[in-house]
């Protein structure tokens, strides 16, 4: 590695390589509710595939969705504009906070259910085309409470 002073004559002080790849992660959170169950079932069935998170009208947890992102480093040490990214989250991420999940178009129909593995692939989906160039959507986690939690590493 090629370590350049960042000011002439300035000590201990190292300027990064262009070339350095890193990863930024930013974390929002939101509250939601879901029930998971299936329209096309009845209450019964529900009950027996899916117990307690069945019973209508559903429960609430205060999600926790960390984003990260990765690419090349530029001339001033940054990934992307982080504003710029707070702006993609809140657009995508923060129009979840205060609904009901089941009634988002993407879950109404039971298919896929609103679980935190569908709602993080159904986020990287919404996200990912949205990163300027050079970054790249690497993973996106949906933490329904500390001991659940899903990521999504991309789409097929």
């Amino acid at each position: 590695m090629d370590d350049q002073p960042l000011v002439a004559g300035g000590s201990g002080i190292r300027v990064l390589p262009v070339s350095t790849v890193a990863c930024l992660t930013r974390v929002v959170g939101f509250h939601a509710t879901h029930r998971i169950y299936r329209p096309d079932w009845t209450d019964a069935q529900n009950r027996e595939a899916f117990g307690p998170v069945a019973h209508s009208p559903g429960h609430g947890h205060d999600y926790r969705c960390e984003v990260t992102v990765r690419g090349r480093l530029d001339e001033f040490g940054m990934l992307l504009d982080l504003t710029q990214l707070d702006r993609i989250l809140e657009d995508e991420v923060g129009r979840l906070r205060g609904t009901h999940l089941n009634d988002l178009p993407v879950f109404a129909t039971g298919r896929p259910l609103p679980t935190c593995e569908a709602m993080a692939a159904h986020l990287f989906g919404r996200l990912a085309p949205q990163l300027p160039d050079g970054a790249v959507l690497e993973r996106v986690r949906v933490m329904e409470d500390p001991t659940l939690y899903a990521d999504c590493t991309g789409l097929t």
